[in-house]
């Protein structure tokens, strides 16, 4: 792979080596971190570390590592190491009318609450939706980590992004697709939980085309915007000016407008 070299020159001095007995823990970051703690904003410092086997280097000295790493990444599979699972809230087989998500599993907004992206927002949210409705399911997609990119590689997007890149330009100077995340495996899951039809909660017209090409009974859409930050206006302004999602109609209650998403000081 032909290494980006923008990218190189501003992760080498991220990526630390640490060594232990036969492995070699690759530490990288710092990566700052706004995360919302009982309402107020406090920004963390978050690293990464990834193991390999000390006989999976040999022969790459150490002021080679750095490059070594990002050369692999695309090549690792780096999101394939967990499993994913599907929360299901009321008689979701029978019920007349269900509310589905299709989340894509995110470390450091699911689980620390980071307020550089919208999705502990969009999880919390679509449950509690769920619930409102009567029946539903969120599907929890462990191997769709940063779109698909890994845990440890989302890292290194997220200083790249420190530097001026957007979300979809940072994965590509990592080697990456924009988007390389599957539905396949979610939505054999979602027909044999139910068949009757199912209402899909998303912004993202890939998760509605994979729905409708796989011949699922889908009813509808539910637009989810929420939660603009500061620390989020340019990954939510990317997500519909470059990724195509689809913005908030007039008339919605609280969700956004594309008008409200692109407007830099809609901050809260």
């Amino acid at each position: 792979m032909m290494i980006n070299e923008q990218a190189l020159a501003i992760l080498k001095d991220k990526i630390q080596p640490v060594y232990t007995k036969d492995q070699v823990q690759f530490l990288v970051g710092p990566v700052k971190l706004p995360v919302n703690l009982d309402g107020e904003t406090v920004t963390f410092q978050w690293y990464n570390w990834l193991t390999l086997g000390k006989h999976e280097l040999e022969g790459i000295r150490e002021d080679e590592m750095a490059e070594h790493i990002i050369a692999k990444l695309p090549t690792m599979s780096l999101a394939e190491g967990q499993q994913s699972s599907v929360l299901v809230y009321g008689d979701f087989e029978h019920a007349d009318d269900a509310l589905i998500r299709m989340h894509s599993i995110c470390h450091t907004g699911d689980i620390f609450g980071s307020k550089r992206c919208d999705c502990g927002y969009q999880l919390h949210q679509s449950m509690r939706m769920i619930v409102e409705r009567g029946a539903g399911a969120v599907f929890y997609l462990a191997n769709h980590e940063g779109r698909g990119i890994g845990l440890f590689s989302k890292s290194m997007a997220y200083l790249l992004q420190e530097e001026g890149m957007d979300t979809v330009e940072a994965n590509l100077a990592l080697g990456f697709a924009d988007d390389s995340r599957n539905y396949d495996a979610a939505i054999g899951v979602l027909a044999h939980l139910r068949q009757r039809p199912v209402t899909l909660i998303t912004n993202n017209p890939k998760k509605l085309a994979a729905m409708k090409e796989s011949g699922m009974n889908l009813s509808g859409r539910v637009p989810l915007w929420g939660d603009v930050s500061e620390f989020n206006l340019k990954y939510l302004q990317t997500k519909v000016q470059r990724s195509g999602h689809l913005a908030a109609q007039e008339g919605e209650g609280r969700q956004l407008s594309l008008a409200e998403l692109i407007l830099e000081d809609h901050v809260s």
